[in-house]
């Protein structure tokens, strides 16, 4: 049936973008969290979904998301698949996602989950997220659903020009803030911008590789 209570609760917090709302309300959340969890899906805050990682809280899933703005036919880029729902909710709005976990049994369990739910616009990739995806590059939209303490040089490198980036960035105890990076078309400097700030698991790293189809 979706979360249609939900998504009127991020619009009554300020998510304006009905595309965006209309995605997450086509949705179930309780289907990414562990059985055990199910009936706080539909709390607006993170739920841990083991090996140390969770599952945003469904506000900043929908803010990042309105901040990317994902559009039809666009190619993004997510960084932490984690259980797949930032990337559920990204198949929902654009023309491909490629999705790179660090954590094998999250990516496998997330494609899966994903494949059930009829998402097949979805393409998978365990390795180091501050790599990105350099094969598929360049993508219209980059997002990051874990922190590293700097931006990665190789993600702003995949970005084509005219195209945005939205990912929390800071340490991993302390402030850390998410901000957008729009590529200039030509020469010019990056337009970076402070969004808000936040607080997620940090961005990990793992020496090889792995594609998952």
């Amino acid at each position: 049936m979706g979360d249609m209570e939900l998504a009127e609760a991020l619009r009554r917090q300020g998510i304006s973008d009905t595309r965006v709302l209309e995605a997450i309300q086509g949705l179930e959340r309780a289907e990414f969290v562990p059985e055990s969890l199910r009936s706080a899906a539909g709390q607006d805050s993170p739920l841990p979904i083991g090996y140390g990682q969770t599952i945003s809280q469904p506000f900043i899933v929908a803010f990042m998301t309105q901040a990317l703005s994902p559009q039809p036919g666009e190619r993004v880029l997510e960084i932490g698949t984690g259980s797949g729902y930032q990337a559920a909710v990204l198949a929902r709005l654009c023309g491909e996602v490629y999705s790179v976990e660090v954590v094998p049994e999250l990516a496998r369990s997330a494609r899966e989950r994903l494949g059930r739910l009829g998402l097949h616009n979805l393409h998978f990739r365990v390795g180091d997220g501050s790599a990105g995806w350099p094969e598929e590059a360049p993508f219209d939209a980059i997002l990051g659903t874990a922190a590293p303490e700097r931006l990665p040089p190789a993600l702003y490198q995949q970005l084509r020009p005219g195209g945005r980036l939205v990912l929390p960035v800071g340490p991993r105890h302390g402030g850390q803030e998410l901000i957008r990076i729009t590529r200039p078309l030509l020469g010019e400097s990056p337009r970076v911008e402070k969004l808000l700030a936040v607080r997620f698991v940090p961005m990990t790293s793992t020496p090889v590789p792995e594609f998952l189809h």
